[in-house]
């Protein structure tokens, strides 16, 4: 006789006592186990921060700009992989989160926005401080949601869909827009001890099949020219260590996005670093040249890819991703789409590497052009540091490599200093490299520095930033000072937007198009110290953080040790030269073979 098993009864919800709407929101964010929210009020959302202040189960951080706090989300989401939290009021305050809204998007960054909106009566009505915050986020979140009145009794529910849709699959930013009225009614909720979707592909597993894996393993046994092409999904995954175990197992050198930094260890013999618009050139020539390229958790983006069309032209591309929208979206020509969770797909090619035995094809010859090109262009090259007179911004990177013995979380604004940041300090381990890579925000290096040390409060946590980008979000130093958080922050202050002027020498004959911080008729520099405009020592000791300007290239290890060593947060203010390029470099729009080196 054949037994019947029932089915598994599902989990069963929880009713709980009658509550305001905003104590509901609070004890939600504790039920996904959030321990700390970025927190700006206001009026419509004031009864939010009085049900805050009734627990002491989250730390409300108040920064000093709803930009800043949402910036100190993603950096918390960033170093932990948990989903970042910040709030803010209606209207100005909730556009306000637009940017961080908008990178963690692009950036593929678990982030949950709660705003108050006015009273629902007042909706569409040009109440004072209403947006519809809802209609204008669409473009750039994973979801929205706008809680009406009618909606009160599913506010638990929605919570929990919104922490799993922010989480699951390509993680990414959700919304949820509050009014007051929804904030103070009182009800009865019910905790739902599961997440339940009328869409059935939202909570579905996506595994690559093993006659697809078996076709990657049989196009990497024919390959005498491979390259590993990752990205910041491997990070996402939690597949780093699946990641190296493949690149060992299959002997594939790894060239990774600035996203993907760190999901593979850059001093292992395989790594390429990271490639692209100012990636290491050899990283860069492997691509071209690759006879077969696989990209897992990458999507070819034009810092990438330069002309897509001319991109790795002679390579049969297999592009592994959670994402199917991502397939043959910018480079045509996939010869084999997988959608699958990376670490799925990572795991398993392990797992038939061994069942089968696999062995990898002879690839010595590729290995030693590799070699060579390493040895002919180092990506990290200190030759010319002796050379300049001045601090060289290459310089102050490496020496706090050093000094650090590579043992950070580098946050980091938007300018030359992120790619130097990127170039000179080396990363082995995932989650240690904290830029806005996809939006390019300025702004967001200290206060992502916040959140970071936040999250990891044991580690030494350092802004590499550049004096334009830094001045967007400097209020964030009162956050550092009154909450202590003691993040640190670098800047190379060269007096100019040094990305923009880099443009402007290369394509546009040095024309300075509003790229002057300072006195245009009396700039600052290291060669002119009494200009130095503005004073950001005097700046942090306003908002009571130690500072300190260097230099003098005699005292830069020196000023970098005594800021490692202090025990709060610190500005060291590190004057450079803005005549200094990043490269190599790879035009917009232009291929590898137009890479400028000198």
């Amino acid at each position: 006789m054949k037994t019947i098993t029932p089915p598994a009864p599902s989990p069963q919800a929880e009713t709980g006592r009658e509550m305001k709407g905003a104590d509901v929101v609070v004890e939600c964010l504790i039920r996904e186990g959030v321990d700390v929210i970025f927190a700006y009020p206001g009026g419509a959302s004031q009864e939010l921060h009085q049900a805050l202040a009734r627990t002491d189960k989250i730390r409300t951080i108040l920064p000093r700009h709803e930009q800043g706090g949402s910036f100190a989300a993603e950096g918390y989401a960033h170093a932990t992989g948990k989903v970042g939290v910040c709030m803010a009021t209606s209207g100005p305050g909730a556009t306000n989160l637009v940017s961080a809204i908008a990178d963690a998007y692009m950036d593929s960054i678990p982030l949950v926005s709660i705003t108050g909106q006015v009273f629902s009566k007042f909706i569409g009505r040009s109440a004072f401080q209403e947006t519809d915050f809802f209609g204008m986020t669409l473009p750039v979140v994973k979801h929205s949601y706008l809680i009406r009145p009618a909606d009160l009794h599913d506010l638990p529910r929605i919570f929990k869909e919104a922490f799993h849709l922010a989480r699951s699959g390509r993680p990414g930013p959700v919304v949820i827009d509050i009014p007051k009225d929804v904030q103070i009614a009182k009800f009865v909720p019910v905790w739902p001890a599961e997440v339940k979707f009328r869409n059935p592909y939202v909570g579905m597993e996506h595994r690559a099949t093993d006659a697809q894996l078996e076709e990657v393993l049989a196009l990497i046994a024919q390959a005498r020219r491979p390259v590993l092409y990752t990205g910041g999904g491997v990070i996402s995954a939690e597949a780093s260590a699946d990641l190296k175990a493949f690149a060992i197992a299959t002997n594939i050198p790894v060239a990774t996005t600035l996203m993907g930094l760190g999901g593979f260890p850059e001093s292992h013999p395989l790594s390429m670093r990271w490639f692209g618009m100012h990636g290491s050139a050899y990283g860069n020539w492997a691509v071209d040249a690759s006879d077969l390229l696989l990209c897992f958790a990458a999507r070819f983006d034009d810092r990438i890819t330069g002309d897509v069309n001319r991109f790795a032209p002679g390579a049969k591309i297999v592009q592994v991703d959670i994402d199917s929208s991502e397939h043959n979206k910018n480079k045509q020509g996939i010869l084999l789409p997988i959608l699958s969770d990376v670490k799925y797909a990572l795991q398993r090619l392990n797992e038939l590497i061994a069942a089968r035995k696999f062995a990898p094809p002879d690839t010595s010859a590729w290995h030693a052009q590799i070699a060579a090109w390493k040895q002919q262009q180092p990506f990290d090259s200190s030759a010319g540091f002796g050379k300049s007179p001045h601090i060289l911004p290459q310089e102050a990177v490496a020496a706090l490599y050093e000094l650090t013995k590579g043992d950070a979380i580098i946050a980091t604004g938007v300018g030359q200093h992120q790619m130097w940041a990127a170039q000179f300090y080396r990363f082995n381990e995932p989650r240690r490299y904290i830029s806005s890579l996809g939006l390019g925000a300025m702004g967001f290096g200290y206060p992502a520095a916040l959140g970071a040390k936040v999250a990891c409060p044991d580690m030494q946590v350092i802004d590499i930033d550049g004096d334009g980008s830094f001045a967007m979000n400097i209020q964030e130093l009162a956050t550092a000072h009154i909450e202590k958080i003691a993040a640190k922050a670098m800047i190379l202050n060269n007096q100019h937007l040094g990305m923009v002027v880099q443009w402007e020498d290369r394509f546009y004959g040095s024309v300075r198009g509003n790229t002057i911080l300072g006195d245009e008729s009396n700039v600052g520099s290291p060669d002119n110290p009494d200009a130095l405009y503005p004073d950001f020592v005097k700046i942090a000791e306003g908002y009571g953080v130690k500072g300190r300007r260097v230099i003098k290239k005699s005292e830069l290890r020196e000023a970098i040790q005594e800021m490692l060593d202090h025990d709060g947060p610190y500005v060291l203010d590190v004057i450079v030269p803005y005549t200094e390029h990043v490269l190599p470099m790879i035009p917009a729009g232009k291929t590898v073979k137009e890479m400028i080196l000198e």
